[in-house]
């Protein structure tokens, strides 16, 4: 799975990936070739006494030396421009690919795990990029060219790498081979630590409001716990890796000079071919313990890429035409025609065989008791969700042969939960258009009930709003969301309980202006208050997912039971007459 989400992702980058292999090559050729010349310094200068040959090495060593650390840092520079890029790559691919993703995907995997496979994942494997980049060519080359290196200096001494090979292969195996299901496991813990201080942050209100504080910290704390249970016993394996491998290095070191003294006492070899074997079995070792590096990040890295994957390869569910319609025939019309909604694995359907139309002039409201569908209707208009069964029409056309930028111009939502982006009042509201002139953004304001409070803020259209709108009241934010959806000027409203959190008074207000100013639109309106659309045109009543009943307020009254409970659930039977 790595490879498969890298090597996509790498070849922009192919030059740079070369440009890295040709100084690691280089870099590597010199840190082989100063152990031989510091094997002629001492054999042909130090023992000699000839100060000039060891001038004239030692000269060389230095350029030697010098080539090779420039070698290395411009490695290192490109090693880490190419796992930056990458990274970045791979996040605006996940961004992307989340952006188009429906509400079912998104249920699927979760606010929290998305983030972070966005974040986390993606810096696990950029840092296994970077580091591969750096020593997946030294590693090889030194290891290669350090045993041929040894072989040349003393033959008969080089089979005691022959006994530590095995060793080290030993213990990177047996540690890999526990550290891997650990590094599933550990990011699966840290999707749940991340949910739930999400849930935490977003809900502190409503934990504070009933008390809940400790149950709240022990959910949070046995998260945590396991979180740092699985994080110890891999930082455990991690660690140990390190120490060990510097053990047998350690030990092969004493081994080389232990039998290489015998040798050079008998004069098989040389006082500076046996630094020369030393320095080439520390190379060796050296590499050994780069490769041990590369190899205890591989586990988790190869999680995150497939967690990475995992998002990548999911397929939207509402999927752009391949032929898109740029106009339509009928843009103030909206008709829902023998509609159904399922959740995939539900044993029953949301939505079961709706009908409803709405045309230019007319507003339609939907009502039904909680859990009834009515948010999941109106979230399969501007396509969040496609239906299951029927079909979705706007102006004449199917919502899924649309062009999404007609569609969203088309269509002016307000969601039940106004959600309000960070930065000022004015960016907010031209979400509706990008192109909205201030004018435009106070004609907005003015409809929606709220230019008197945008007024008064310190700094107007330019006062700062922050994430999710948490500087502003519940009435506030659904204002100036009704708000931003008016600034487009659309043809076909929806209203999704947006009125709930406003005050009797300022409702009838805003619901008179909108009567006004929308005369020539589509209007189709979810809400729970009774008094919010007893004045539309139709309404629409749900009842588990079913049509059970349609007709203005006086004839839904009179003549259907649901309609009527709900009515006088709010209201006495004179208000309601």
């Amino acid at each position: 799975m790595l490879l498969r989400l890298l090597l996509p992702y790498t070849r922009p980058y192919q030059r740079a990936v070369i440009l890295v292999a040709l100084l690691q090559v280089a870099q590597t050729a010199a840190a082989l070739y100063l152990p031989d010349l510091s094997a002629d310094v001492i054999d042909k200068g130090v023992l000699t006494g000839d100060t000039a040959y060891i001038w004239r090495l030692g000269a060389l060593m230095t350029a030697v030396s010098l080539a090779q650390l420039v070698c290395t840092v411009g490695a290192a520079r490109v090693a880490a421009r190419v796992g930056s890029y990458l990274a970045r790559d791979l996040r605006v691919s996940l961004f992307t690919r989340v952006q188009s993703f429906s509400a079912r995907e998104l249920n699927r995997f979760g606010a929290a795990s998305l983030t972070v496979r966005t974040t986390n994942d993606v810096q696990q494997v950029q840092m296994l990029v970077q580091t591969t980049l750096t020593f997946m060519v030294t590693a090889p080359i030194m290891c290669v060219g350090g045993v041929v290196f040894a072989l040349a200096q003393d033959a008969p001494l080089s089979l005691l790498l022959a006994v530590v090979a095995p060793v080290l292969g030993g213990l990177a195996w047996g540690i890999l081979r526990r550290m891997a299901p650990l590094s599933a496991t550990l990011q699966d813990t840290t999707d749940s630590v991340n949910r739930i201080m999400r849930e935490q942050i977003i809900g502190l209100r409503v934990i504070r409001a009933f008390v809940q504080e400790e149950r709240e910290n022990a959910r949070f704390d046995a998260a945590n716990a396991r979180l740092t249970d699985v994080s110890a016993r891999v930082g455990l394996l991690m660690a140990l890796m390190f120490p060990l491998v510097t053990a047998v290095a350690s030990v092969a070191s004493v081994a080389v000079v232990w039998f290489g003294a015998a040798r050079v006492e008998t004069g098989a070899i040389g006082v500076g071919a046996l630094s020369a074997f030393l320095g080439y079995v520390l190379q060796i070792l050296g590499a050994a313990v780069m490769m041990t590096y590369l190899l205890r990040m591989l586990p988790r890295a190869q999680v995150c890429a497939r967690r990475i994957g995992e998002v990548l390869d999911t397929a939207s569910t509402v999927v752009p035409p391949m032929s898109a319609v740029a106009a339509l025939p009928r843009p103030a019309h909206v008709e829902l025609r023998d509609v159904g909604f399922r959740y995939p694995g539900a044993e029953a359907p949301v939505l079961d065989d709706i009908s409803i139309t709405a045309g230019r002039g007319e507003t339609v409201a939907v009502i039904g008791s909680t859990g009834s569908g009515k948010s999941t209707l109106l979230s399969l208009i501007p396509r969040l969700a496609d239906p299951s069964e029927g079909a979705v029409l706007i102006g004449g056309v199917d919502a899924r042969s649309l062009d999404q930028t007609l569609l969203s111009r088309t269509i002016g939502y307000v969601p039940q939960r106004p959600y309000l982006f960070s930065g000022t009042v004015a960016t907010n509201l031209r979400y509706g258009d990008p192109d909205a002139t201030d004018d435009d953004l106070w004609w907005a304001l003015d409809i929606a009930q709220a230019r008197a409070f945008v007024e008064a803020l310190p700094q107007g259209l330019d006062t700062p709003v922050a994430q999710g709108g948490t500087n502003l009241s519940g009435g506030q934010r659904q204002r100036l969301a009704i708000a931003r959806a008016l600034v487009g000027r659309p043809d076909v409203y929806l209203f999704d309980d947006s009125f709930s959190a406003l005050d009797y008074s300022t409702d009838a207000r805003l619901r008179a202006a909108l009567v006004r100013h929308t005369s020539g639109s589509a209007v189709i309106i979810v809400a729970q208050r009774v008094n919010t659309i007893r004045g539309a045109d139709r309404i629409v009543v749900l009842d588990e997912g079913r049509v059970v009943g349609t007709g203005t307020h006086g004839e839904l009254f009179a003549g259907n039971a649901t309609y009527r409970e709900i009515v006088l659930s709010q209201l006495t039977e004179a208000e309601a007459a």
